[in-house]
């Protein structure tokens, strides 16, 4: 068995969830400040999360679904899903974004299993709380591991697709790294670089 693992944001999907949610609700100017920073490996990554998700409080618990359910995704997002899974590759999401957007689309895209963080709904409204598996800028290195020892795979069989700096706790554990039209902090742990926003490109190097 071998095993391939995608973030979500600005990998799979062609944008930050976070932001896009900031942007309906009239504050996205403080999300991405905060978010650039954190991509960039300048901010811690629970702390930056912590802080974003508070800034969403009050919000529609419906419409955040609706708009995590409506998100764009990245050319050949099916496609390179089916093409390793046509390769023998089990395919999995690590999203430090969240489950409305990554549970949704795990179906559509035809992943195996997703794992994300989950909003606080209380009273039908954001409360400003966030909680999940990806919460910390390990989390997603440490699920690999877990994956890889619950699967039987080993680092030679695995590849890991990222964008942002959060991403490349994955890269210890991948013999391939892939580094999708990325910031150049994840770019120099990687031995494979995609700048051309077309996932398929992935599947010439496998």
């Amino acid at each position: 068995m071998k095993l391939a693992v995608f973030d979500f944001d600005s990998t799979l999907m062609d944008g930050e969830t976070i932001e896009i949610l900031a942007q309906s609700h009239g504050v996205i100017e403080q999300v991405a400040s905060i978010t650039t920073k954190a991509m960039e490996g300048k901010l811690d990554f629970y702390e930056s999360l912590k802080a974003r998700v508070k800034l969403l409080k009050g919000m529609q618990e419906q419409q955040a679904r609706q708009i995590c359910q409506n998100l764009p995704l990245n050319k050949g997002a099916k496609e390179v899903v089916l093409g390793l899974k046509n390769r023998g590759y089990k395919v999995v999401c690590f999203s430090g974004g969240f489950k409305f957007a990554t549970a949704h689309f795990k179906d559509i895209i035809g992943l195996d299993a997703d794992f994300s963080n989950t909003l606080h709904c209380k009273n039908g409204m954001l409360s400003g709380e966030v909680g999940g598996e990806m919460m910390f800028g390990s989390s997603k290195g440490e699920m690999l591991q877990t994956l890889q020892s619950l699967l039987q795979v080993s680092p030679s069989d695995t590849i890991a697709i990222g964008d942002g700096a959060n991403d490349a706790s994955m890269f210890q554990h991948a013999d391939k790294k892939v580094a999708f039209c990325a910031k150049e902090i994840l770019k120099k742990q990687a031995n494979i670089i995609i700048d051309k926003k077309d996932l398929q490109e992935i599947l010439s190097y496998i």
